[in-house]
């Protein structure tokens, strides 16, 4: 069973399809969970290359994958699996469906591996028409009306689950995944280009000058401030951010594809910085 969009360059489908083949002889027998797992094209590819999958959905009806099980489960509650036994977590076009996307990338920490993969596939939200489209509607790329209550409540059946499949409700761009991704025990590993947006590439020569100008000053200014940290935990960060902003191809990427890597166990991530966290009575 193979999904058209799979075969077709202009899908996302293709892309991890893509990935995938380029990696097969690493899948050999690893544990890779696929969740959501729709109707369960990438499920049946995973399996082609030697994994053993372990498939979830909130509606696994629309599984169609033969001979791989799909199990029901709410990914905002607990995946039925024991912590630290996935080598690799594919989550395609699901993360803009999430309503706490920190819960979220908190379960793929418990159940991957040290060092195992978590690739997060989304529409991207950082390409420049997606960024024009968010300041003229609040909207996405491709749908001028913002999200609302009629079209992007795209399942409910409590025949089936009292859970809702909301639509892209939650969309986020590439610094708000670098950022929860950090707060759960992740590092970004690569962000792929997939393909170009073309209204995004007619629109960089005329906002990428300012964006490069903006970008290296924020840097700048915040290099400069609290300056009892060192600059080195400064740079760290702050250059990494600076890098995925003034990345020509994040700006006319149409679609986001990131692999992150689990670098700690949620239990040992502590971000507390004594210089910039303010005593309560300071606060107050």
């Amino acid at each position: 069973m193979i999904d058209n969009h799979a075969n077709n360059p202009k899908s996302i489908k293709y892309h991890v399809k893509d990935y995938l083949n380029s990696i097969k002889e690493e899948l050999k027998d690893k544990v890779v969970v696929d969740v959501p797992a729709g109707n369960g094209a990438t499920s049946h590819i995973l399996r082609n290359f030697g994994a053993k999958v372990k498939a979830f959905d909130l509606f696994p009806e629309y599984f169609m994958a033969k001979n791989i099980s799909c199990e029901r489960a709410n990914i905002m509650e607990r995946l039925p699996m024991q912590d630290g036994t996935a080598d690799m977590l594919i989550c395609q076009e699901g993360i803009e469906h999430f309503s706490d996307q920190l819960k979220v990338f908190t379960e793929f920490n418990r159940v991957l591996k040290m060092s195992g993969e978590l690739i997060i596939t989304t529409p991207s939200y950082s390409n420049l028409v997606a960024k024009l489209n968010y300041l003229l509607f609040e909207s996405e790329e491709r749908q001028l009306m913002p999200p609302n209550e009629i079209n992007d409540l795209w399942m409910a059946d409590k025949s089936l689950t009292n859970e809702t499949y909301y639509g892209h409700i939650f969309l986020l761009g590439l610094q708000k995944l670098r950022v929860i991704g950090k707060l759960s025990g992740f590092k970004i590993k690569e962000i792929r280009y997939v393909r170009t947006s073309k209204g995004s590439l007619f629109l960089l020569p005329i906002f990428y000058p300012f964006i490069l100008m903006r970008s290296y000053r924020v840097y700048a200014r915040n290099m400069k401030k609290n300056k009892s940290l060192s600059p080195e935990t400064k740079k760290e960060v702050y250059l990494e951010q600076l890098k995925i902003n003034i990345s020509y191809k994040n700006l006319i990427n149409r679609h986001t594809f990131i692999i992150f890597e689990k670098e700690k166990n949620v239990s040992d991530i502590y971000f507390r910085v004594d210089e910039i966290v303010k005593p309560f009575q300071q606060i107050m």
